[in-house]
């Protein structure tokens, strides 16, 4: 009497044959980033399968999801095999991804140091392609009351207005603030204009008693901290 064993039989499969049959026996945390990634695009092209394009894109980022996720659909449709639809799938399920993790922070955590407001923010802005610049609004126990966008830049920059900082903080009974944007560069040392930024706030925010706990510099896996550097 012959049984079928859907465990044993996908050890017979090659790596780079259906990696959604391979999710429905053993399940997805047993599925590589490429075999998931050949998912979203569903097919490759003549020459290679889908598990083996999404193997050379990703070592095109050195096997870095976030990097990829940063590319553009332009910049995905360079891959052989790749059109917009793939590559707007592609990035679709990288954002699920991202807001997931995103959900998993409480919404209104309280802040007791330098990497409480970068668990907070790195989802939102640390793989980001340009800049953008947020504020965290506290109140007396430091809880988070808000955190809002002040401006959106391009790859070497965002301006930035101390005036709506502060008209938010009204807006919001805020007795506290932290400052954070982020550099796509991945390079973590502030800027000459990013120290003046900083003193500019901390001194409005003295004189309307609302303290500026922190600046954080923040890329996709490290981030600088003013105050942890003694720069506030």
């Amino acid at each position: 009497m012959n049984t079928y064993n859907a465990s044993f039989s996908i050890k017979k499969w090659s790596e780079n044959d259906r990696p959604r049959e391979k999710l429905l026996v053993k399940g997805r945390n047993s599925l590589t980033d490429a075999e998931l990634i050949a998912i979203l695009i569903g097919s490759g092209n003549r020459n290679e399968s889908a598990v083996a394009l999404s193997k050379r894109m990703l070592a095109s980022v050195n096997h870095q999801i976030n990097a990829l996720g940063k590319l553009s659909v332009k910049q995905l449709m360079n891959f052989h095999g790749i059109g917009e639809a793939k590559a707007i799938s592609i990035l679709a399920g990288l954002e699920l991804g991202r807001r997931r993790r995103d959900e998993a922070v409480p919404q209104n955590p309280t802040i007791s140091c330098s990497m409480d407001g970068f668990n907070l923010l790195s989802p939102i802005i640390g793989n980001l392609d340009h800049e953008e610049f947020w504020v965290v609004y506290l109140n007396n126990a430091n809880r988070v009351l808000q955190k809002k966008q002040i401006s959106v830049g391009g790859r070497t920059g965002t301006f930035v207005d101390p005036k709506v900082v502060f008209k938010n903080a009204l807006n919001f009974d805020a007795t506290a603030i932290i400052l954070a944007h982020n550099h796509p560069s991945g390079k973590l040392t502030p800027s000459v204009s990013d120290k003046i930024l900083t003193k500019k706030i901390k001194e409005a925010g003295e004189v309307l008693d609302i303290n500026l706990l922190d600046h954080l510099i923040i890329t996709d896996k490290e981030y600088f901290s003013f105050a942890d550097k003694f720069m506030l």
